[in-house]
């Protein structure tokens, strides 16, 4: 007997050039919910650069996906970074997102679990996100994870 989907594992794994096709509406997806959509998208170039700075070995930018039987189901961006108070960079979790479909099923936090693990591995002492303080189903699952840092992002667009 097949487990049903929602019980069969799920891998976590480096994206890959043939996963466009299924990164994309994950990716269009983030990008909506936080109202990057319309007139208000990203710029042209940004996602074909984004995309391509993933398999740049030059680059400090990484994507893993979620992937059960041969669909992706979430992605998770992260980069590595300097910083004034260690000396070894920090690894900053840009972007997180899963199928609506399979939201409280573990993705997102197997996701956060594969960066803290390639963060170790980078020698990276620490591992930090954003997340706006409306995002109450997000922040259920960040605050089981991590600690809440207590800081407020201040940003000016240039």
């Amino acid at each position: 007997m097949t487990p049903p989907p929602a019980q069969r594992p799920v891998t976590i794994r480096d994206v890959a050039r043939a996963d466009f096709d299924q990164w994309l509406p994950l990716w269009d997806g983030y990008n909506a919910f936080y109202g990057r959509t319309g007139p208000s998208a990203l710029p042209f170039d940004v996602t074909p650069t984004t995309w391509e700075r993933f398999f740049d070995a030059g680059e400090p930018v990484h994507a893993l996906v979620a992937e059960r039987d041969g669909t992706l189901l979430g992605l998770v961006h992260y980069l590595f970074h300097r910083n004034t108070i260690m000396v070894e960079p920090v690894c900053y979790l840009q972007d997180l997102f899963t199928d609506a479909a399979v939201r409280g099923q573990g993705v997102g936090r197997a996701l956060i679990e594969a960066v803290y693990q390639r963060a170790r591995a980078a020698g990276s002492p620490r591992v930090y996100w954003h997340t706006q303080a409306t995002n109450a189903t997000a922040r259920r699952l960040y605050d089981a994870v991590a600690a809440d840092s207590g800081f407020i992002v201040y940003r000016k667009n240039l």
